[in-house]
């Protein structure tokens, strides 16, 4: 590589770098609401986090409230667009992970595999997997934070393009610029799972929001069954399961080599 290049690519790591030195690290919700900040550093579990806008076609409704007696008291009303919130750049990596077992004292129902979990993910800036619902439910309530919504998930993956396939926009032949999947090649030279924040973010300044890791959501995946939704595919999934719209769901109670998580700040 020509001197100037590696001068360049020197450059810019180490402005990346230091922007993430000058972030704000925010200790607690309270603290939040005085932030003008669009990045922070959430202190619990040292995660950087970005500001997600508004959704404002997210509108709320809230139900109508009757007396004992069966007397409106309230009407039911359109209450406005969704919340602003925070999301974590980054899935919860194995090293943060770690920190929450060790400083919680929490017990997951069945004792994690770490020879499978290193397998698949060998270091700490590797994401989290193996890990079910209920580990990532628990771990989001010890860092103050919990996991988003579905459509606050789908809103902050579309990094603020409309109607579009991916993350990225329509253009298939950009998924490896974006996304760990199936298959190596270009950008993506992962056989298994990438340390995160490897490949580009999107619009909102989130990284792998496709591939990698599916992300557990905080909903159930229909109406008639405890099963809770997965959502952005994962590294072992081909370009279909990379679709932004894309819904899967799985067994709260199990965890799997390509199940992992981020959480979420912001109102309940």
């Amino acid at each position: 590589m020509p001197k100037t290049s590696w001068m360049f690519l020197f450059l810019l790591v180490f402005s990346v770098y230091a922007e993430d030195q000058d972030l704000p690290v925010v200790a607690s919700a309270k603290e939040l609401k005085g932030v003008k900040a669009k990045k922070i550093v959430w202190e619990t579990d040292g995660a950087k986090m970005v500001h997600i806008p508004a959704n404002p076609s997210d509108t709320r409704k809230r139900e109508p409230v009757y007396d004992e007696f069966g007397d409106l008291v309230k009407p039911a009303k359109i209450i406005g667009a969704a919340d602003a919130f925070f999301m974590d750049a980054h899935e919860v990596n194995v090293g943060q992970f770690k920190k929450f077992l060790k400083s919680s004292g929490y017990k997951p129902d069945e004792a994690i595999n770490w020879n499978q979990v290193y397998k698949y993910s060998p270091t700490d800036k590797h994401p989290i997997s193996r890990v079910t619902w209920h580990d990532a439910t628990a771990y989001a309530k010890w860092a103050g934070k919990r996991l988003p919504t579905e459509k606050e998930w789908e809103f902050a993956a579309r990094g603020g393009l409309i109607g579009k396939e991916y993350s990225w926009g329509d253009d298939v032949n950009l998924a490896r610029d974006y996304a760990n999947y199936t298959g190596l090649d270009g950008s993506d030279k992962w056989k298994y799972t990438a340390p995160v924040g490897s490949l580009q973010p999107n619009g909102y300044g989130l990284h792998e929001m496709a591939g990698n890791v599916f992300e557990w959501c905080q909903n159930r995946y229909n109406s008639d069954q405890d099963r809770r939704v997965l959502r952005g595919g994962s590294w072992y999934n081909d370009t279909h399961y990379l679709r932004v719209a894309n819904r899967y769901n799985y067994d709260p109670a199990g965890g799997n080599y390509a199940y992992g998580f981020r959480c979420v700040l912001g109102s309940d």
